[in-house]
């Protein structure tokens, strides 16, 4: 049983050490725990300082990708090295090392495959009051969107199994946070939060500039979740609101014309009604065309996920099939 800790950096270097000095080096039941650095194109000597400090992987990207592209990295370097829990932390030495062995105990236990650490919000003191408030509007709105039980959705602070990390895919840039709880909950993968402590603050934030940008790149990030994997209500939704106006209108046009008798000076709101039905028509087909984009996306994902377990399997036999690589030429048919 190996555990890969990782940590996603971006000119990390004044930071780094305290949060890997902070890593524990054994854990119960696990034989070997390593760490992994990745370095986002940082221009600062973080690659240096990860590799004086002794970590036993170290990835870099030659230019900032982001955060979520980061964690992705991780994530797949992680599964080819052999292993079976993941555990992403923080650079900034945020959240409590010391807590990791209760973070992995759910996957341990085998009642979770991924476990979310849940901060004490309301606790800490660097907190604006706005923020711990949209922290927990933001938490409240991805349990609705997930189904799941998150309490700190933003919590960058979690472990999670070999076979889970195989079924995630990113698609934001901003935050891998919020998407893979999504995910966990369309995808049926059992998620679970457990409280855990947090360190004195070393740095301010950078992906919360700012409390308006957070909130605008948050709620993008929300609606864009929605988009791609509840498409159907998201179009469906949105046609149904101009629709109903003009379907309004129009019926107003109606017991105008019909009713009172009065049709004059009322033909621009027939064409309003037209225009409005028109459109929110067109969204609906828009609805029935994403759900089907949907389900050849989840098909795709999960014919990944099957050819990275054949894959796996055939590392751990030491071989590839004699197939593998040749096509069946009885198979082929030319035409």
């Amino acid at each position: 049983m190996k555990v890969i800790i990782q940590i996603p950096c971006y000119n990390e270097e004044d930071c780094l050490a305290a949060t890997v000095n902070d890593l524990p080096r054994h854990l119960k039941g696990i034989d070997a725990v390593e760490w992994m650095v990745i370095d986002d194109g940082s221009v600062d000597c973080t690659a240096e300082t990860a590799r004086t400090l002794g970590v036993h992987h170290i990835i870099r990207h030659p230019k900032n990708l982001g955060l979520a592209q980061a964690f992705m990295t991780g994530l797949n370097a992680c599964i080819d090295r052999g292993a079976d829990i993941i555990v992403n932390t923080d650079a900034d030495n945020q959240y409590c090392a010391g807590d990791i062995p209760r973070l992995i105990d759910p996957i341990l236990n085998g009642t979770a495959e991924i476990v979310v650490g849940a901060r004490p919000i309301k606790d800490i003191d660097h907190f604006s009051l706005a923020k711990k408030i949209l922290q927990r509007a933001g938490s409240w709105v991805l349990r609705l969107a997930s189904k799941t039980e998150i309490i700190d959705a933003p919590s960058g602070f979690r472990a999670i199994s070999r076979s889970a990390a195989m079924k995630l895919h990113l698609f934001d840039k901003y935050t891998y946070t919020l998407e893979t709880i999504i995910q966990a909950g369309r995808k049926d993968i059992q998620l679970v939060s457990i409280p855990v402590r947090t360190n004195k603050n070393m740095r301010p934030s950078r992906l919360v500039k700012s409390i308006p940008h957070y909130v605008m790149q948050s709620v993008k990030t929300v609606v864009r979740i929605f988009m791609i994997y509840r498409p159907f209500r998201f179009f469906m939704f949105m046609g149904a609101l101009p629709f109903a106006a003009g379907f309004l209108i129009g019926v107003r046009f109606v017991w105008n014309c019909m009713m009172l008798g009065s049709c004059a000076g009322k033909v621009q709101s027939l064409i309003l009604a037209s225009l409005l039905m028109g459109f929110g028509f067109l969204l609906f087909i828009l609805a029935l065309l994403a759900d089907l984009i949907s389900v050849n996306r989840q098909l795709l994902e999960k014919i990944d996920w099957r050819i990275r377990q054949v894959e796996e399997k055939s590392s751990l036999a030491g071989t590839l099939p004699a197939s593998a690589g040749k096509p069946d030429l009885k198979r082929i048919h030319f035409r």
